[in-house]
């Protein structure tokens, strides 16, 4: 069974850390700080995350499951990446499960052992598995703003 997601004061103090050293721009792998407005409050929000790259395009992987920066961005559809002074203002769209699928299990090929205790499937396991795996690891599509401008101008046309 997977286990369920408690932070610690470990994990917060490590959220603290993260999050101020993406402020000042500290290069962290393809960690960034996600900013996203609150579904009920309508205050931002942020919290340090992975933003994955495969198939030329950006993913972000819910590793810890159903939290609340998923539920938020879910509703709110669009966020804020930053790391340092550079800032982006994305959309971000929850894909099929028949798309997740792949993309969690190849996000899972370099994970940490305490991520992996928060999925019932491991690196090995069949696609069929990652599949039912997605209800509890959603994933969602990052498009800048920008390209999705770009793209809607296209398609009016």
């Amino acid at each position: 069974m997977t286990k369920s997601f408690r932070p610690t004061l470990f994990f917060r103090a490590g959220h603290i850390i993260n999050t101020f050293l993406l402020r000042i721009g500290v290069k962290k792998g393809n960690m960034v700080l996600l900013t996203v407005r609150g579904r009920k409050s309508g205050q931002p929000y942020t919290v340090p995350i992975a933003l994955h790259e495969y198939g030329g395009q950006r993913w972000l992987i819910a590793p810890y499951g159903i939290v609340q920066w998923v539920r938020n961005l879910r509703v709110a559809g669009e966020a804020t990446l930053t790391r340092g002074r550079y800032s982006e203002h994305i959309s971000a769209t929850e894909v099929s499960v028949q798309e997740a699928a792949p993309i969690l299990k190849k996000s899972l090929i370099n994970a940490r052992s305490f991520v992996l205790a928060y999925f019932d499937v491991t690196t090995d396991a069949s696609l069929a598995e990652f599949e039912r795996e997605v209800a509890n690891h959603p994933v969602f599509l990052v498009k800048s703003c920008s390209e999705k401008l770009q793209a809607d101008k296209s398609t009016l046309q």
